[in-house]
This record gives C-alpha cells, sequence and structure tokens, in this order.
C-alpha cells in the first residue's frame, strides 16, 4: 500500500519570477547613504557625544576620508531611521558640514538594537561613570526581556546569569556592573559630581540608597561644607537612612568630622566667605573664583619681585 507524501513544499512566487542570485543579494545588508535629517538618535541613548577636541579630529578625518566605518540604524515606523550605533559619527558629519552618512539598515527589535548600541559604545575610551551605569541597565534589561520567566526563582537566577554575562563582555566584574547600576539610584546633580571626579564612585554607590529627598538635603550640606563624603560617612549616612534617623543635623555633624587624608589641607566654611559671593553660587563656583583671583595676586607678586631685583 503506498503513501501519499504530505511534505512537499511549493514553490513562493519569488521561486518562480527570481534567480537565485537575486534572492541572495536581496537577503544581504546594504550601506545605505542617508541624510543626517533622516537619523534620530537612539531612544534614552546613555552615552554623551560631547564637542570636543576628539570630535573635531574626528570631523577633520571624515572631510578628508570619508567615514570609514558606516553606522547602524533601523527604520522608524513614524518614518526615517534610529541610530543604533554612530552618533558620534553623525555629529563629527554636522560639523564636517555634510549632509549624508554610509548606514547599515538593519530590521532588529528593542532588545537587540539596545544591546548592539551598548556594545558598539563601550568600546569607546574614557567613558563616564554615569554613561557605564545606565547603559549596563539598559543592557541587562533588554537581555532580562529576551529571556523573561514567570516563576521567581528563575527571574533570579536569569538576573545573576545576566549580570556575569555584562561582566564578563565588558571586563568587569559582576560585582562592579551592579555598582554601576546603582548608581542611577543618585540624583543628577550628584551623579554630574560623580562624572566631574569631585565624589569618589564607592561613596557615590553609597549614597545612592539614600531616598531623594535626603540626597538633594546632602547636595545642600556638602555646598555649605565645602566638602563631600568619605567612603565611612557616605556608610554611616546609609546605615541611618535605613532606620530613618538620617536628617540635616546628622549629615552636618558627620561631614564636619575631619578626615585622616585632610589633616593637612586648608579647608575655608562657606560662611566666612559666603558675603563675598552672589547667594546663588554653589560651592564649586566660589572655589574657582577664589582659586582665579589666587592666580592673580600670585602674578602681581611675581612681578612686583622682578621689578624690585
Amino acid at each position: 500500500m503506498s503513501t501519499k507524501r504530505t511534505d512537499i513544499k511549493l514553490p513562493t512566487v519569488d521561486d518562480l519570477f527570481t534567480t537565485q542570485k537575486e534572492r541572495d543579494e536581496g537577503n544581504q545588508e546594504k550601506i545605505l547613504e542617508i541624510p543626517l535629517a533622516d537619523l534620530h538618535p537612539f531612544k534614552n541613548h546613555p552615552f554623551q557625544v560631547a564637542k570636543n577636541e576628539e570630535l573635531r579630529e574626528l570631523a577633520e578625518s571624515i572631510k578628508e576620508n570619508g567615514v570609514v566605518t558606516p553606522a547602524i540604524a533601523r527604520p522608524r515606523p513614524e518614518g526615517g531611521y534610529e541610530l543604533i550605533a554612530g552618533h558620534r559619527r553623525k555629529a563629527a558629519c554636522e560639523l564636517a558640514g555634510i549632509a549624508a552618512m554610509p548606514v547599515v539598515v538593519r530590521e532588529l527589535d528593542d532588545n537587540t538594537a539596545t544591546i548592539i548600541m551598548v556594545d558598539s559604545n563601550q568600546q569607546r575610551e574614557n567613558l563616564l561613570p554615569s554613561e557605564k551605569a545606565f547603559s549596563y541597565k539598559m543592557k541587562l534589561e533588554a537581555i532580562k526581556r529576551q529571556g523573561k520567566r514567570t516563576d521567581l526563582t528563575s527571574t533570579q537566577l536569569a538576573q545573576k546569569l545576566s549580570v556575569e554575562r555584562i561582566g564578563d563582555e565588558h571586563g568587569e566584574s559582576k560585582d562592579q556592573i551592579r555598582r554601576y547600576i546603582r548608581l542611577t539610584n543618585v540624583i543628577p546633580a550628584i551623579l554630574k559630581m560623580v562624572d566631574e571626579k569631585r565624589i569618589a564612585f564607592n561613596p557615590a554607590v553609597e549614597l545612592s540608597y539614600l531616598p531623594e529627598n535626603m540626597q538633594n538635603k546632602l547636595l545642600e550640606v556638602m555646598e555649605m561644607q565645602l566638602c563631600t563624603p568619605s567612603l565611612s560617612q557616605a556608610q554611616q549616612m546609609k546605615l541611618l537612612s535605613a532606620d530613618g534617623k538620617l536628617n540635616e543635623k546628622a549629615m552636618l555633624e558627620l561631614m564636619s568630622e575631619e578626615k585622616p587624608n585632610q589633616q593637612d589641607k586648608l579647608k575655608i566654611k562657606r560662611d566666612r566667605v559666603a558675603k563675598y559671593f552672589p547667594k546663588d553660587y554653589t560651592a564649586q563656583q566660589i572655589e574657582d573664583t577664589i582659586l582665579k583671583l589666587l592666580e592673580d595676586w600670585h602674578r602681581k607678586r611675581m612681578r612686583d619681585k622682578e621689578q624690585t631685583r
């Protein structure tokens, strides 16, 4: 008795009316020359595009050699393209007065696009702590969504494995990845101080556990005292906050403690110099002005000294 085959695959319209070569070419990625006006930034892009000397050098290189490495983008439902990799190249093209740039266009879901965006930018040197913090968080959330599980135990395990994966891919320990992600809980003003190296990384991680209102209060205390918390002070604030005992008075008492590495440093309390500056001046503006005045005073002393010889 014969049996009928049911797995016969009928040819498609493309199979009937196109050659294999044409079908292969259609499946290949193509590099398109896309106007800059049609390229839009990635949503919540965590990496800054600073108009610095490096960007100017890149613009000069593009003027001479063109864009060597094409950007990566995906089509937007509302039209145009969303940049995934190539934000600095686009800014350099704008600076160079070039109206279009080569782009590889891919159809990518949100999670895959996020991972590619983070990985392509992590190759840059001198990334700011805030850039690492938000990019690691975005990548972790994307990986978790890709392998989402319903039961709690599996979710916890998946998160642990995801953090380890990010650490392996970016040359960081899993604990360091978690510390960076904690920084996303720091208010912008304090996070900016971390980027500017005015607050050390580890104390900032401890401060991330303070409620937002306490972080804002701490910012006022720092400006008042013209100093930032040490790791020990930040840890004590975290403990006091957990016990519901952190307030402005406690912050002032902690911040007034002399740190071991500051015993030989000159400190000037804000209230001694406040009358000489506008009320809205920050501690950094006061410090910068004092240093500028000291530089002028030093130069004058050197000129007077030369004249008396």
